[in-house]
């Protein structure tokens, strides 16, 4: 019988990081989602004079993703998870199940984690958002002149996710990849994330575009409606040009 995957978390926290002052088991385990075949994902806190580091390893035949960090560590991470606008070490913190809280510092790790949360990620600077109104706007022009279907399922990748990121913004709600694309979509927004969601699905199954682009120029409209011409930006070389696209 495979072990329960939270006595395997434990046994692997006691033997591995004995000294640990928290460690945390996210992930689709702690959140009742998890499959025979998911893996653990295991954020431990460890002492001022340990590493920040990340690990992947298999123990007693499941795949377990270690997310290991001092408290310094902790902090930068947490500042480099909102400012990619994701917060992906903070949901952890803050839904995950606590296996190990020494003197508190699993706590105040989740409160931190639940500040972020609440918080939301920084707005983006409104030359961001017009760049990605235009980069939308262009991509809903391609996608409805596209007659190769591989051409046409690429743009619409784009047009999902460029459109995603419109609307989550608009909400100042965290961004997700993957898996936590639709689900940080529809907690945010589930009428306008769903007809995107359900766009993007009838587009891959028929190859019929409209509601996929019904839905994108729905959320276009949220932020001022499609740019084409008008649109202009002035080169400040690379590294400061793409930091005033990204927002910053």
């Amino acid at each position: 019988m495979d072990a329960d995957p939270i006595d395997l978390a434990r046994r692997l926290a006691r033997d591995r990081f004995p000294e640990a002052l928290a460690v945390v088991l996210a992930g689709s385990t702690a959140s009742g989602r998890a499959t025979p075949s998911s893996d653990l994902d295991v954020a431990v806190l460890v002492g001022d004079g340990g590493e920040t580091f990340r690990e992947t390893l298999r123990v007693e035949g499941r795949l377990v993703e270690l997310f290991v960090h001092t408290r310094a560590g902790l902090a930068e991470l947490f500042a480099a998870d909102v400012a990619g606008r994701r917060a992906t070490l903070q949901s952890m913190y803050a839904t995950g199940l606590v296996l190990v809280d020494h003197e508190g510092a699993a706590g105040h790790a989740r409160a931190l984690a639940t500040a972020d949360l609440a918080e939301g990620p920084p707005p983006l600077g409104a030359d961001a958002v017009e760049t990605r109104r235009y980069l939308l706007t262009d991509a809903l022009d391609d996608l409805g002149d596209a007659g190769d279907p591989f051409e046409r399922l690429a743009v619409a990748g784009y047009v999902l996710n460029a459109a995603a990121a419109l609307l989550l913004d608009h909400h100042r709600a965290w961004a997700g990849g993957g898996k936590w694309l639709p689900r940080r979509l529809l907690a945010a927004d589930a009428e306008r994330g769903s007809a995107l969601l359900e766009g993007h699905l009838r587009l891959c199954r028929s190859q019929d575009p409209t509601p996929l682009v019904d839905a994108a120029s729905r959320i276009l409209d949220l932020v001022g409606g499609p740019l084409r011409e008008g649109y202009r930006r002035t080169w400040r070389g690379v590294v400061e040009s793409a930091t005033v696209d990204a927002g910053r």
